[in-house]
């Protein structure tokens, strides 16, 4: 998708108070997602609410000294963090003088300018046009697109189309259309990974929490990872061999926010497929966040509502990234509270960018996979090279004896689908676990 030029902008916090986060990681929220976009944050202002104005969402006064600024400062777009109905974005629109966008709108411009994959696209701009359907708008740029994004914001050269409910349905159900068959598509790469003997690992977490910088870490790969909130987008997965000789699938996946738009969760659901059939996740925190703490009950909410249990710990391990940035001090106390963890929910405390406690994790994580994966001991007859290879395919060598004659002694260890086909091979082997 094609950048945009950057804009004026006038960042709003509307606050209540059934919300656990401070008041200034919210607006820093708000204005790293508009930052996102290149938008140009001229100010920043939270304004707490007793009641919600049905009109304006604000009300009357604020509106009207918010005008007054809009037009002072030749603001051209101002965002509002929070939900806005389309009445309520009209009204707003009218009073300021400009384009006004809710924070459903904002993250939808930012998932339009980041997707890459031909999933991804069509996932925003589904969305993108669920959320429009029930609004009256003037140009659909989506429709005939000369520029990335999805027509928020404006900008010269934009194609105007009229278009009605019925144009946008149309174009809605041709989007489904071809999602099912990318859907199939992506099916069909999933079962070609089960039938490699690799585990899944998946990061998840959120955004902006360092999954990317880990996800890099670990592979030697060259995923975008920037200190920008939603970088990824699009789920990728490498194959890495861990230092003990256990191969994996290490995938990443798009972050995670509080407030996320219902559309978008589920929009976006099938980039996290790969999260929910994973053998072992790695939930992603970033320790040195002030708000870290209800960064982790939100992904614990979103990870149980996609079936997984955050406390299981057999299959979740928590890594406190981010370590480089803690003051010695705090990172002695974050590493004692970790400590105090019982061993199988222990978190693991490291630092993406520097790589300090990779070695703990990539040890957590074989320890998880070990934990699940039946192990076998064996002895090979001299020379019986195929068996050797069938092994070498379909599990991993955790220990090897050669005997002077030739023959082996092997301890294997197995996924699960392999153990059948395995037993009917060597029905002599023992099961250590």
């Amino acid at each position: 998708m094609g950048p945009y030029p950057a804009r004026k902008a006038s960042g709003r916090v509307a606050e209540t108070d059934d919300n656990p986060r401070s008041h200034a990681a919210r607006l820093d929220e708000a204005i790293g997602l508009a930052g996102a976009i290149d938008l140009q944050v001229v100010e920043a202002i939270p304004v707490l609410l007793s009641t919600l104005r049905p009109a304006t969402y604000i009300g009357k006064g604020k509106v009207e000294e918010l005008s007054e600024r809009v037009k002072l400062e030749e603001i051209g777009l101002v965002v509002m963090d929070c939900a806005l109905s389309p009445v309520q974005q009209r009204n707003l629109e009218k009073a300021f003088g400009c384009k006004v966008i809710d924070r459903t709108g904002l993250i939808l411009e930012i998932f339009g300018r980041r997707a890459r994959t031909r999933e991804g696209t069509l996932q925003v701009e589904l969305a993108h046009l669920n959320y429009q359907k029930s609004r009256l708008v003037r140009s659909w740029t989506h429709l005939e697109r000369q520029r990335g994004g999805f027509g928020f914001l404006g900008g010269p050269g934009e194609t105007q189309i009229e278009a009605d409910r019925r144009v946008i349905q149309e174009r809605m159900t041709k989007i489904e259309r071809d999602l099912e068959t990318v859907k199939r598509t992506r099916s069909l790469h999933r079962a070609s990974r089960k039938r490699v003997p690799y585990p899944i690992v998946a990061l998840v977490g959120y955004t902006n929490a360092g999954k990317s910088t880990l996800f890099n870490r670990l592979t030697s790969a060259e995923v975008l990872a920037q200190d920008m909130l939603f970088a990824t987008l699009d789920p990728t997965a490498r194959a890495l061999k861990l230092p003990h000789g256990a191969k994996i699938m290490l995938s990443d996946t798009v972050g995670f926010i509080s407030d996320l738009p219902t559309q978008l969760v589920a929009a976006f659901r099938a980039t996290l497929e790969d999260a929910i059939e994973a053998d072992v996740l790695l939930h992603v925190r970033d320790v040195s966040h002030e708000d870290t703490q209800a960064q982790a009950t939100d992904v614990r909410g979103i990870l149980r509502d996609l079936g997984i249990d955050p406390d299981d710990g057999q299959r979740v391990i928590e890594v406190w990234n981010k370590a480089d940035l803690l003051e010695s001090a705090e990172r002695e106390r974050q590493a004692a509270l970790a400590e105090l963890k019982p061993e199988a929910t222990r978190p693991v405390l490291v630092s993406a960018l520097t790589g300090e406690g990779m070695g703990r994790l990539t040890d957590a994580i074989e320890a998880r996979i070990a934990r699940s994966r039946p192990v076998y001991r064996l002895a090979l007859e001299p020379g019986d090279g195929k068996s050797l290879a069938w092994l070498h395919a379909n599990g991993e060598i955790l220990e090897r004896s050669d005997a002077e004659d030739g023959a082996l002694s092997l301890l294997v260890r197995l996924p699960p689908e392999r153990e059948g086909a395995f037993t009917a091979r060597f029905p002599q082997a023992e099961r250590q676990r």
